[in-house]
This record gives C-alpha cells, sequence and structure tokens, in this order.
C-alpha cells in the first residue's frame, strides 16, 4: 500500500515522540505537527483502519510492526538528508526544516548517493585548522 506523505508523517511524529517521551496520544500530535485535533483524530481513525497504528483504551497510541518499518525508514531518510544538507553548510534548522520537504519525494537513486556521501564525509579525517 503507498501512503501519502501525511500518513508518512503522522507515521514519522509518533516514532519521535515515542522515543521522546515514551508514549504517544492525540494531543502529542496536534503540538507537534500543529495540525488541527479533528484532522488528527482522522488521521489517526485511517492509520488504525490500515493497520499502522494501535489505540490502548486510555488513548494511547502505538505502531504496528509495518507502522513502524515505514516510520523508521522516513525517520532515517529525515536524519540523513538533514546531515546531507548540514553537510553543505545549511544551518541544523533549516537543514531539518528543509528535509522534511524532500524526504518524501526523492528517488532511491537519489537517496542512496545522498547516504554514500554522508558515510563518506563521516569517514573523512577532518582537515587541520
Amino acid at each position: 500500500m503507498v501512503l501519502h506523505e501525511s500518513a508518512e508523517d503522522y507515521l514519522e511524529s509518533i516514532l519521535v515522540l515515542q522515543e521522546r517521551n515514551g508514549q504517544v496520544r492525540s494531543i502529542d500530535i496536534v503540538n507537534e505537527l500543529g495540525y488541527s485535533k479533528p484532522s488528527v483524530s482522522i488521521a489517526m481513525k485511517k492509520l488504525r483502519e490500515s493497520g499502522y497504528v494501535t489505540m490502548a483504551p486510555d488513548g494511547q497510541l502505538s505502531l504496528t510492526e509495518s507502522g513502524m518499518k515505514i516510520a523508521q525508514a522516513v525517520y532515517c531518510r529525515h536524519k540523513t538528508i538533514t546531515r546531507f544538507f548540514v553537510l553543505l553548510g545549511v544551518s541544523p534548522e533549516t537543514a531539518a526544516l528543509d528535509a522534511c520537504k524532500v524526504e518524501h519525494d526523492l528517488s532511491e537513486e537519489t537517496f542512496s548517493r545522498i547516504c554514500a556521501f554522508v558515510e563518506a564525509s563521516q569517514e573523512a579525517p577532518s582537515p587541520p585548522q
């Protein structure tokens, strides 16, 4: 199943919030992404129906195995692209914002080359100062 960019953003946000806070509720996503409560509620319902998210009786959200797989892939792309932009001299804040804009649309070929560049840059010794 192909997910829309917004669904990927929701799954990625749940993963990030789980890592940061240990638990996630819909209101946390509202605060994180700045979306309205009704929009988040509708999205969570669709993600539950699609088998990507579960909700406990107390409202706590969890990623299913398939939801986690997608969230981790998107988050990995985000972190790698952010690092790439920083290596190009972009400020970390701008790099993170720009990574959000392109992480869903890059081809596998382009992303693969970015990964190789970032890895090579991390292995290269820093020039003397």
